[in-house]
């Protein structure tokens, strides 16, 4: 187990690394930002989108909660929606969710309370539109799995029918949705479906057209 002063430690060799190779980068940095990307993902300890993705500082957005949902009535999460596509003009949002997401193995297993089980009715609804679907599945893996997959494409419906976003679209604004689900077996970002301005929210990639787990 780390201890949290080695946290500490890596931060300044990390800080003492990048002005090494790139003296003002922090003095840009400190100039402002200007993200390619929003990123809606899971609060997974495992999953870390700057590093799977590569991306260097300042060059993503970042929400994150507990199974990736999308809910309107979330402050935080439409506070930092409204500053991506109103002031940071971000052009690309990502819903990502992963497989063995703990959060939705607690919504097909219930029992949860609390903080815990209030946050996961937008899954619990999830799973109740698919049931059939995820519960048809052969073993818990492929059940869990699935349920990734469609709460990925549900979350980014949700996420295109926000005010927000219709707002964006509405004054001709380029933005594009990207529902993605990320692989912790072998580190594999999947790609399952996109939505735009010009996308028919009632017939987009129905659950049955979202890639399945492998």
């Amino acid at each position: 187990m780390r201890h949290y002063k080695q946290l500490l430690l890596a931060n300044k060799a990390w800080a003492s690394e990048l002005v090494e190779e790139n003296p003002d980068f922090f003095s840009r940095q400190a100039a402002g930002q200007k993200p390619d990307f929003l990123w809606i993902g899971c609060s997974d300890s495992r999953v870390s989108p700057e590093q799977m993705t590569m991306t260097p500082p300042g060059g993503m957005f970042i929400h994150r909660n507990v199974a990736n949902l999308v809910n309107e009535d979330d402050l935080n999460l439409m506070s930092v929606l409204q500053y991506a596509t109103e002031v940071l003009k971000i052009r690309h949002i990502i819903v990502c969710g992963h497989y063995a997401c703990g959060g939705l193995q607690a919504t097909l297993a219930g029992g949860t309370h609390g903080a815990v089980d209030s946050w996961l009715a937008n899954a619990r609804e999830v799973l109740h539109a698919h049931e059939d679907e995820v519960k048809g599945q052969a073993d818990d893996e492929t059940r869990v799995n699935r349920l990734v997959e469609v709460n990925v494409r549900d979350q980014l419906v949700k996420l295109a029918r926000t005010s927000l976003i219709q707002a964006a679209w509405a004054r001709q604004q380029e933005v594009f949705l990207h529902g993605w689900v990320y692989d912790i077996r072998d580190g594999h970002i999947k790609p399952l479906l996109e939505i735009d301005a010009t996308t028919n929210l009632d017939t987009v990639a129905r659950p049955d057209k979202v890639l399945m787990a492998s």
